[in-house]
């Protein structure tokens, strides 16, 4: 085993110990209580198998066969959610022939940064992980249920789920994904028509062509932004079905393998032999394992925040250093875009999960000695789900990789570490991706340009104000002022000013996922600029050094002068009133800072 993942993961039992234990004997205690049905009175039973068939309310009286929990984010509205509509009859059907039953126990929001990005809904997006995370205990809360099947995919769902389900730790849990649409136009060549429309070369119509052709189908987008990170971490977790994150939607394997993740959640209950929940299967070493997927793959940053609330809710307390650690031990094995121009399919067809866990795993750099929904041990997920002669199996997956542009090895990767800094200095502490950034955009010094609103930035732009070496600092973004909406629209400017040969850099107390990468972007700063944090007294001039080799995020202004300064203040309240956003008032004033996860819902039960 390496010996800094191994430091790292004994470093994270260490600091948890007291929380893990008070965690464990939680779930314990509502594993021995068991499900309501079992001792609820007669009118409360008749209220929770009241739309059951005969012989499913005497399967659930009798409390011999699992009651299942089916909770999902299926919408019509985005394409990769819009697959879970036959889901649930799917499920219900597959688990009543092993002889148990499945209900729907509740529905979760799924909301799209893709759609939302740039206007007022963008500013719930962070929020609405949040509100997942609570729906699914509201679901679950009626104590029915012997297991659940959890049916989500993008940015906050997954997260949400998984925050919502180690609440409910002791109930067996597996996770059932819906899979990337089929390729369409490469990525590499929607951000190019998204930089040539933010120059003015191309007009929207060509910009809404290449965006339609791109996002064409049911299925999940196929750039690998924070919905395929969270299939992809899910997985190294061991709560997917091996090798079932990237299968197709509507295709026969994808249908055999929701089929199985119906099956197999039977199999792992306290009725059985096999007992698996899922507060037993995440432990510090498959949060690890995660870690350590995500950072492999150059994965979406948004995971800086849902992995450490994950955790959280898991007992565990993880932190950047952590990040930072894995990250400069883990090689950088795959290049998908925005990291290079391969899609999901691509990465799949190279060799896919059951190769890099592989190489993960002969190169010591994974827990195998961990819990999954399939049982001890993560080199089952070395193999691949086939379809032979109509039945559903596993084969030992690829040894070496299809495509080493897309999938490397430990021994040849595409950069010694794992693609992600964690910087600190007097403004604080903050994340940057750096696994698509040329080594001459890993340091970069420059004077400051300041906006309290990302807007700004793109009249400036217009205007040619920013056609200089610059760091673009834009403040009043994080979790407590405005909910820390995705910074997506930046990316083409910035980009055109890369490209003409300026040294551009962003800093934000705002955050950047999926588009992050081609230009040094150092995100989640923290502590944010409405609680303290020294971005509030940055003034347009001053320089400002960021240094991925180093580590190093400076103002480079004399302290004396700073101490002078007033930290600026900006009146946020335009983008906390409208669209909802007043309801969630009470959610923002509570969440915790970036590296804390962003989170607003362990208030009044810190950790040290």
């Amino acid at each position: 085993m390496n010996t800094l993942i191994q430091e790292v993961t004994e470093r994270i039992i260490e600091r948890s110990q007291d929380s893990r234990k008070a965690y464990l004997a939680k779930i314990e205690k509502a594993r021995l209580q068991g499900p309501h049905r079992g001792v609820l009175s007669c009118g409360n039973l008749a209220h929770g198998f009241a739309a059951c068939g005969t012989a499913d309310k005497a399967d659930l009286r009798s409390m011999v066969k699992a009651n299942i929990a089916i909770i999902s984010s299926y919408n019509d509205m985005l394409s990769a959610h819009q697959p879970y509509e036959s889901y649930p009859a799917q499920l219900k059907k597959a688990i009543a022939a092993v002889g148990s039953v499945a209900q729907f126990a509740g529905g979760v929001p799924a909301m799209c940064d893709g759609v939302t990005q740039g206007n007022p809904g963008m500013d719930l997006s962070l929020m609405s992980r949040d509100v997942i995370a609570l729906s699914t205990a509201v679901a679950l809360s009626h104590n029915m249920f012997d297991g659940t099947l959890m049916l989500g995919i993008c940015d906050k769902i997954v997260p949400g789920l998984l925050i919502g389900a180690l609440s409910f730790g002791h109930l067996p849990t597996v996770f059932v994904p819906a899979g990337p649409m089929p390729s369409g136009i490469p990525n590499k060549e929607k951000a190019r028509v998204r930089q040539a429309y933010a120059e003015g070369k191309v007009g929207r119509e060509e910009l809404l062509e290449a965006e339609s052709q791109s996002y064409h189908s049911a299925g999940t987008c196929t750039f690998y932004g924070t919905a395929n990170s969270n299939q992809l971490v899910v997985e190294m977790m061991g709560l997917h079905l091996p090798g079932s994150s990237f299968v197709n939607p509507g295709t026969p394997l994808r249908e055999a393998l929701t089929d199985a993740a119906a099956r197999q959640v039977t199999r792992i209950t306290d009725l059985g032999d096999n007992y698996m929940p899922i507060g037993h299967i995440v432990d510090a070493k498959s949060l690890v394992n995660g870690l350590v997927g995500l950072l492999a793959t150059g994965g979406s940053t948004n995971h800086t925040m849902h992995l450490v609330a994950v955790a959280r809710a898991a007992g565990y307390i993880i932190n950047w250093d952590d990040f930072s650690d894995i990250s400069n031990a883990v090689p950088l094995l795959t290049r998908i875009y925005p990291n290079g121009s391969a899609d999901i399919n691509h990465f799949t067809a190279a060799g896919g999960m059951a190769l890099l866990t592989k190489e993960l795993l002969n190169g010591g750099l994974l827990h195998n000695d961990v819990n999954t929904i399939c049982g001890r041990g993560l080199e089952q997920y070395t193999k691949e789900p086939v379809i032979k002669d109509g039945v559903l199996e596993w084969r030992d997956g690829p040894t070496e990789s299809y495509d080493t542009q897309v999938v490397a090895s430990v021994a040849k990767p595409f950069k010694p570490d794992g693609g992600l800094s964690v910087l600190h200095g007097n403004l604080g502490r903050a994340v940057m991706k750096t696994s698509a950034l040329r080594e001459t955009h890993c340091m970069i010094k420059a004077p400051a340009v300041v906006f309290e609103d990302q807007f700004e930035l793109a009249a400036a732009f217009k205007a040619g104000d920013l056609d200089k070496d610059c760091i673009v600092v834009v403040r009043f973004q994080g979790p407590s002022a405005i909910g820390m909406p995705e910074l997506h629209s930046l990316t083409p400017p910035l980009g055109v000013l890369q490209d003409k040969g300026y040294k551009v850099a962003l800093v934000t107390d705002g955050r950047m996922s999926g588009a992050s990468g081609k230009v040094p972007a150092a995100i989640h700063v923290t502590p944010e600029a409405c609680k303290g944090g020294l971005i509030a007294k940055v003034q347009s001039g001053d320089m400002i050094e960021l240094n991925t080799q180093t580590g190093v995020m400076s103002l480079l202004v004399d302290q004396q002068e700073l101490a002078k300064r007033e930290a600026k203040v900006t009146d946020v309240g335009l983008h906390q009133i409208g669209m909802g956003r007043e309801m969630f008032a009470g959610m923002r004033s509570t969440l915790t800072g970036a590296e804390q996860g962003a989170c607003s819902l362990f208030f009044g039960q810190e950790l040290n």
